[in-house]
């Protein structure tokens, strides 16, 4: 019995020792295999970086600066560009004669010699910049001194051809030529390009080895964007808007010029302006003002030019056999006020005389007579109108490739009383931006397609390839094209016979809604304070242009008939004369 218990003991024994020599081995195997993998990993997955690491010890480099992509206007007109500038480097180790070496930079480059020997004694770094944007005359100057230790590398700089010309669309780059605002900024991705670098072998001071080779790593320069815009017509815009400056001195004024059929942009100004090769960064709230694209980003109450929506949803809902709404022909009353939720809504006319009597909806948009459109919500309804305010746009982004792009202010449905709705029918409790506003009429004229606006029509390389083009998007339907033309048409005759005549041009079929909106300051009525607009189209059969003239606060005469519609008549006038267009039956 004690035997077996010794041989019972002696095999326990063996097993636990095999257990160990196991464990021994897996533990041994997980080792070997973990410091296989991790020589792999150093020499062949990191490899790269590795190499990288111990060039940049044993290398300086200089950067060779991407050049930036151009924009151009549809016609290859130049927006912005680049000029030839340098940047002056000095690696403080290889400077021989640091005293005698700063005083001569400065000397070249107008620098201050104390300033120029402090950074040249500095110890923390070894490569140091001296001096950015230099110019071409000054680096000849220092290349026939041979300088030890200095070096300087070709740069870029930004250049507006055009001056101020579509200054907030185009937008500006930071002193180092990364785009801070507008285009520049939204398509950073495509105009900046990637550096590259001129490496020279050092010794571990970082001094230049004699005979050593330099290495070359091209940049890889930027895309260029050619950008809907028509520079021919943003001129006329342009010039057209310095007149309305002074003659009404307005707080701002804008324009926006849209391609009906397809949302192309084809003029945006805001005025008052800056010049992109003169940027005031030193005025921080000058320049964020200036460099707003307020018809994008700002949003205003929209007042009667918001009644060609209101026209168009009662009519298309009359044409699906909605008996709420009203008739083109329906003759509305002639009254001059109308009630609701002991609110009153009036007419900007007091109804003398049988002024605005008897009047179909045709009349209502040339006499601009609020009731009308009061009474073409309130038969709608909220729900319904609302479905109308949705498919054109109103409360959301138009999707346009640019940033800061305002939603425009609309009230929560079921927020609305009918005060409000009633209200909103003549374009008050509702705030939209100009583009909104561009956009909506261009979908309720041109047959009730509502496309996506767009600025850049294509981006392509130097050697022509095309890297984006752009394509007409359709978002959605807002009205059937027999609505579209009946409205179209009632709009030719708010500029023959109603408060547009002044955008009028002999022989051309115009058509357009003027807008006097009061302004609104922490929730009251701001006296004596307006903005004046118009809307317009041509021509009114086929839409091809609309232009939306918006004027903030003009001094003295402010109805949008006599302040905005002039200047939308001399727009259209100019893009006549561009393009050509010969009178109707010409």
């Amino acid at each position: 019995m004690k035997k077996k218990q010794r041989r019972n003991a002696k095999d326990f024994s063996v097993s636990v020792l095999q257990k160990r020599l196991i464990a021994v081995g897996c533990a041994l195997a997980i080792l070997f295999c973990f410091l296989m993998g991790r020589f792999f990993y150093v020499q062949v997955v990191w490899q790269g970086e590795l190499n990288y690491r111990a060039l940049d010890q044993w290398t300086r480099e200089l950067p060779i600066v991407a050049e930036r992509g151009k924009i151009t206007d549809r016609n290859g007109v130049v927006l912005a560009d680049n000029r030839a500038a340098y940047t002056v480097f000095a690696r403080s180790n290889a400077v021989k004669d640091k005293e005698n070496t700063a005083t001569t930079l400065a000397q070249v480059l107008g620098l201050d010699v104390q300033k120029t020997y402090e950074k040249l004694t500095k110890k923390k770094a070894s490569e140091i910049t001296v001096a950015k944007k230099v110019d071409k005359q000054s680096i000849n100057a220092l290349s026939s001194l041979t300088l030890d230790g200095v070096y300087y590398s070709r740069d870029n700089v930004r250049n507006y051809p055009k001056g101020d010309a579509l200054c907030q669309v185009i937008g500006f780059t930071s002193v180092d030529n990364v785009g801070t605002t507008g285009i520049e900024k939204y398509y950073e991705e495509y105009l900046s390009g990637k550096n590259g670098e001129l490496l020279h072998e050092t010794d571990l001071v970082g001094i230049e080895i004699e005979g050593s080779v330099a290495t070359y790593l091209p940049a890889e320069n930027g895309y260029n964007l050619q950008l809907t815009i028509d520079y021919g017509i943003q001129e006329i815009v342009e010039s057209a808007l310095e007149k309305v400056i002074y003659n009404s001195s307005p707080v701002s004024a804008e324009c926006v010029v849209l391609d009906v059929t397809n949302f192309e942009i084809l003029a945006m100004a805001n005025f008052p302006s800056y010049d992109l090769n003169d940027v005031p960064r030193n005025d921080v709230d000058a320049l964020n003002k200036m460099s707003r694209n307020t018809l994008v980003s700002d949003v205003y109450e929209p007042g009667s030019t918001f009644k060609i929506i209101t026209s168009a949803a009662n009519v298309e809902e009359y044409l699906q056999g909605n008996k709420n709404a009203y008739s083109p022909n329906y003759v509305f009353s002639s009254s001059r006020t109308r009630t609701v939720d002991g609110t009153r809504v009036k007419c900007w006319n007091n109804h003398a005389n049988g002024k605005h009597a008897n009047q179909t909806l045709a009349e209502a948009l040339n006499n601009s007579c609020n009731p009308c459109f009061t009474d073409m919500a309130l038969g709608l309804g909220t729900e319904k109108f609302y479905d109308y305010l949705e498919a054109f746009g109103f409360g959301k982004k138009t999707g346009i490739d640019y940033g800061g792009e305002a939603y425009g202010l609309l009230m929560p449905e079921k927020a609305v009383r009918n005060c409000d709705l009633a209200r909103i029918g003549f374009g008050q409790t509702i705030a939209v931006s100009g583009l909104q506003l561009a956009c909506a009429t261009a979908a309720a004229v041109n047959g009730g397609y509502y496309y996506t606006p767009h600025l850049v029509k294509r981006i392509y390389a130097e050697d022509g390839y095309e890297v984006f083009r752009a394509e007409t998007t359709l978002k959605n339907r807002t009205v059937s094209e027999k609505t579209s033309s009946i409205i179209a048409g009632m709009l030719e005759g708010v500029v023959t016979q109603g408060s547009g005549k002044k955008a009028g041009i002999d022989g051309y079929r115009i058509g357009g809604k003027t807008g006097t909106a009061q302004k609104f300051e922490n929730g009251h009525i701001a006296a004596g304070k307006y903005v004046s607009s118009f809307v317009g189209f041509y021509p009114v059969d086929n839409p091809k242009y609309l232009t939306l003239v918006i004027v903030d606060e003009p001094q003295g005469a402010y109805y949008g008939s006599v302040v905005a519609a002039p200047c939308a008549g001399e727009i259209f006038q100019g893009i006549f004369s561009l393009k050509n267009i010969p009178p109707n039956g010409a």
